[in-house]
Parts: structure tokens; C-alpha cells; sequence
């Protein structure tokens, strides 16, 4: 039975010594029963398989000698160090692939942190008396809404410095009229004009809004998903866009997307402590839209005097400006 052993443990070295990695596919590891000892072995040299080989041979001379329980401890120990060996040779592996795949997250972050320090140094640095006055309150003349989307960042488009903007952003740049309950976007507002008691509210819309995307291909009956019940409070933009007839639906996805502005600064006046202060003059609801395809902007001001605000079906503005 133990040469049995002996024999069986020198076929396995001898398969081993002729494996070669490149032999290998795909993944080094797979998890299972098996694999750990398996691809351990595929992926050692052959110099060090070799080396093994050599030894063995130098011991059978003596292997006669032995008595049968040492041969028997010592093919169990050959077969342990061989088992050993591989396993620690696929951790090492294991690793160094798992830091080559973390790469990439690892180089964002650092040069995150560059971003970070620079700001430091050429910003806050430079202004430390106004980063000062900023921890103590804040006191922001506007109140911002825009969208998600990563490339309409209102801080980098317009120059919205530390202390100047109080800001929500949402899908679609979307204000829900009052009746529709309690949200962060109104909650926002409250705080913006309540407590910070800021001077202008500013829509910003843009184009290629998913958002609005989503609102004109959905049926007037889904809305089951998070972003059909959301969009939905835009669906009177919708509505209003289908009454113009012969446009593509990318020229009306670039008309409801101004469309919900307006009716977005529509329902910014269904709550009364909004309307209250348009109506004494004391904040001002603005409307504005980036096309990043070709990099322009468009303003307005709501006209609170010649919009028919009671029924929310008129809009009209004043003060329209196009920057390209």
C-alpha cells in the first residue's frame, strides 16, 4: 500500500513538471472543491517542479531503508509541502491580481485628493477670512434646482462660488405642486425661503434629459417604477407638448423640457408662503436652460402679474435672455 502511495505521489509530480501556465485558460481561479489544489499546481514553474524531481530522486536510495510507518509519514509530508507550496503560491497570485483590479479606483481617488488639496491651496487658502464667515452662517441670495444628470453641474456652468447657492437637485429639475404631498425638493424650499430667506428661486433645465425622456415615452397609466412616479409630476408639459403637431420626438423631448420649467415655476406659487413673497415683490422665480450641445443658455423671469396663477394653466415671463 505505501508503494502504492510512493508511486501514485511521483506519477503526480511527473504530470505536474510537464504542465505549463501558458496551458492555462481563463480564470486562475475557480471557486471549487477542487480548484484551490488543481490550479495551484498548473501554476508553478517548471525549474521549481524540476527542483522537486531531483530530490526525489536523490532519496530513493535510501528509501528502502525506511521503515514502512516513516515512508508512509513522509509521502504525507511530501504531498503537505507540495499542497502548502501551490496554495501560498495562488494567494500570492490572488492578490497581486486583486490590487491590479483595484487600480483603477485607487488612481480616481488620488487624483480626487489633488483636486481636494489644490482647492486648498489656490482657493480656500487664498480666501480664509470668507471660508470663516461662511462657518459661522450662510446666506445665500439663490435657491437652485436642477437636474442629476452628471454633466449640468450648475457650480461649474455658471460659477456658483462657496455661500452663493442653496441647491437641490433631482431628476429632471422637477417641483411637485403642494397637493402632492411632502418631498426633499419641498422641504428644500422651505428651508431656502423660510429660514435663509433667499431672494430668487432658479429652475435649470437642460437638454437630453433622461428625465424627460422617460416622461414622454411612459403611458399616462405607468407608474410604477421610482422614476415613472416622479417624472409624472411633469405630466402637464407632456400634455401641453403632444398638442404641437409635426415634431420629431426629439423636438419634443427639447420642448417639454422647457415646458416643465415653466410648469414647474407654476407650482412653486401652490404654496403660500411662495406666492406670499412674488406677490410682495421680495423673491423672484427664474426659469433657465442649458443646451450643453452646443453650449448656450437661456433665462426668464416669471411675470407674476400677467400669469394666471389660480388655475395654473397660463404662464407668462418677462426679462428673457439668451447667452452664447
Amino acid at each position: 500500500m505505501i508503494w502504492g502511495i510512493r508511486s501514485k505521489t511521483s506519477s503526480i509530480i511527473t504530470t505536474m513538471a510537464s504542465l505549463r501556465p501558458s496551458s492555462v485558460k481563463g480564470d486562475p481561479i475557480q471557486f471549487s472543491p477542487f480548484s484551490a489544489i488543481t490550479n495551484s499546481f498548473t501554476g508553478f514553474h517548471r525549474n521549481w517542479l524540476s527542483l522537486r524531481t531531483e530530490k526525489l530522486g536523490r532519496v530513493d536510495n535510501t528509501w528502502l531503508r525506511l521503515s514502512p510507518s516513516l515512508k508512509e509519514k513522509s509521502v504525507l509530508r511530501l504531498d503537505a509541502s507540495i499542497i502548502s507550496a501551490g496554495l501560498a503560491q495562488e494567494l500570492k497570485r490572488f492578490k497581486i491580481q486583486n490590487m491590479s483590479e483595484t487600480d483603477g479606483r485607487v488612481d480616481f481617488f488620488d487624483e480626487m485628493k489633488q483636486r481636494f488639496l489644490s482647492f486648498k491651496k489656490q482657493k480656500y487658502l487664498g480666501e480664509v477670512e470668507h471660508f470663516k464667515t461662511l462657518a459661522e452662517a450662510q446666506s445665500p441670495k439663490f435657491m437652485v434646482i436642477a437636474c442629476v444628470d452628471s454633466r449640468v453641474c450648475p457650480s461649474n456652468i455658471l460659477g456658483f462660488q462657496p455661500g452663493e447657492a442653496f441647491m437641490v437637485r433631482n431628476v429632471a429639475n422637477l417641483v411637485p405642486p403642494l397637493e402632492n404631498g411632502r418631498t426633499e425638493t419641498n422641504a428644500a424650499l422651505e428651508f431656502a425661503v423660510k429660514t435663509l430667506q433667499v431672494q430668487n428661486i432658479f429652475i435649470i433645465g437642460h437638454s437630453c434629459c433622461a428625465g424627460i425622456q422617460a416622461l414622454m415615452t411612459m403611458q399616462d397609466d405607468e407608474n410604477s417604477s421610482f422614476i415613472e412616479k416622479w417624472v409624472a409630476n411633469a405630466k402637464v408639459a407632456k400634455l401641453r407638448t403632444k398638442e404641437a403637431i409635426h415634431l420629431s420626438f426629439d423636438q419634443q423631448c427639447k420642448h417639454c423640457e422647457k415646458e416643465s420649467i415653466n410648469c414647474s415655476l407654476l407650482n412653486l406659487l401652490t404654496y403660500p408662503w411662495i406666492e406670499e413673497r412674488v406677490r410682495k415683490g421680495t423673491l423672484s422665480l427664474q426659469g433657465g436652460y442649458y443646451d450643453f450641445l452646443r453650449c448656450t443658455f437661456e433665462i426668464w423671469t416669471l411675470d407674476f402679474k400677467e400669469s394666471n396663477v389660480s388655475h395654473g394653466s397660463k404662464i407668462s415671463v418677462k426679462d428673457q435672455a439668451f447667452w452664447c
